[in-house]
């Protein structure tokens, strides 16, 4: 089981809550309400979720300039797109439509300036060799290839893949490839120190979401809770990533949808504390 435990830490500059980002689909539900929503917390960062209400395949340029806009008038830039598909890349089940949709919403991340498309990998085979290990190595190197000419980065969740294993897939594909969203509640339910994921993923940080959690009796079992009542060390966590140099976004995300916005205030609040 993970537990809070007590870190010697370095001085350390306060947290820059000017990189905070929240999820705009929770805001309202109409965009344009959302992005208000966000100026109105004071956030500078949102995530759209181009699986609900935002059609990657959709997208017009007409549309694109009008979200544009909107992002302009309530000084909001979009931090990632997330595109949480169902299977993973090694499910051959439905897979030429899962690379095609992902490379869609890798196009409409660098249209729309983000840069990032957030989601999980699926599960990594414990060893280096056979035909699930060869072909998610395939197809996470022609979404690599597929980025790099559209200009933006497939990041995936390391939560319930151990660190290890995320980094030793990383290895096997070209550099820069793939990178990682550090979801800090998710590893500690799945029984990985999120500290230690820092020390483990380093560099190929790319995106970290400030989550809570309580573990469970066994990995998988524990339970998401309100940010600073669980388990996650975020003192360490940040002077981890901060020795790594990480500047990147810090998502923040509600337990309860319903009480979304107050919840996202107060784990504001307690951030700019740290």
């Amino acid at each position: 089981m993970v537990s809070r435990l007590s870190r010697s830490e370095p001085s350390r500059r306060p947290m820059d809550t000017s990189r905070i980002s929240v999820p705009a689909a929770l805001l309202a539900k109409d965009l344009r309400r959302a992005l208000r929503v966000a100026h109105d917390l004071g956030v500078h960062g949102v995530e759209l979720d181009a699986r609900h209400g935002l059609d990657p395949a959709e997208m017009t340029q007409t549309g694109l300039r009008q979200i544009r806009k909107w992002l302009g008038d309530e000084g909001v830039v979009i931090s990632a797109i997330s595109f949480r598909t169902r299977g993973g890349y090694g499910d051959p089940d439905r897979l030429e439509g899962r690379i095609a949709a992902t490379k869609a919403a890798l196009k409409l991340a660098h249209d729309l300036g983000a840069g990032l498309v957030l989601n999980h990998i699926g599960d990594i085979p414990a060893e280096q060799a056979g035909p699930q290990w060869q072909l998610l190595v395939d197809v996470l190197t022609d979404l690599a290839n597929f980025g790099e000419h559209v200009g933006a980065t497939l990041c995936a969740e390391a939560g319930r893949a151990a660190p290890a294993d995320l980094a030793r897939l990383i290895a096997a594909l070209p550099a820069g490839g793939l990178l990682c969203d550090l979801v800090t509640g998710a590893l500690v339910v799945h029984g990985h120190d999120p500290v230690t994921a820092v020390d483990v993923l380093g560099h190929h940080v790319a995106s970290v979401h400030a989550t809570d959690a309580v573990a469970g009796a066994f990995a998988g079992r524990g339970r998401a809770v309100v940010l600073g009542t669980g388990q996650v060390d975020f003192p360490a966590v940040f002077a981890a990533l901060e020795e790594r140099g990480y500047r990147g976004w810090i998502g923040i995300e509600p337990v309860d949808e319903r009480n979304a916005r107050e919840e996202l205030a107060d784990a504001m609040t307690h951030l700019a504390a740290l």
